[in-house]
């Protein structure tokens, strides 16, 4: 007489191919996952490279100016408020009889 195994019962083959199946299910999703992340990493380095290189070119043309003289006298006239031989400064909001 042959033994029969229980039907409601799962094999050992059955369980072992549903674990392998499973493992190789959740390294599916973690990898997925990874390359998620891997992917968004590039894309705001590609955006810091981006603004790094704008504001390089952005200097380089800046350092190009600073040898002209007609834009240094435009940096001193601006930003230092300084006047030229002969020229009077000129301080918006403030009269020339002090009051």
């Amino acid at each position: 007489m042959a033994r029969r195994s229980n039907p409601r019962r799962p094999r050992w083959f059955v369980i072992t191919v549903l674990l392998i199946l499973g493992y190789f299910g959740s390294m599916i999703v973690s990898q997925g996952l990874y390359l998620s992340h891997v992917h968004e990493d590039q894309r705001l380095a590609s955006e810091r490279l981006a603004a790094a290189q704008a504001e390089n070119d952005r200097l380089r043309a800046e350092k190009q100016r600073l040898g002209e003289l007609p834009y240094i006298e435009k940096l001193a006239r601006e930003e230092l408020g300084m006047t030229g031989a002969g020229e009077l400064p000129y301080a918006p909001g403030k009269r020339a009889n002090g009051n």
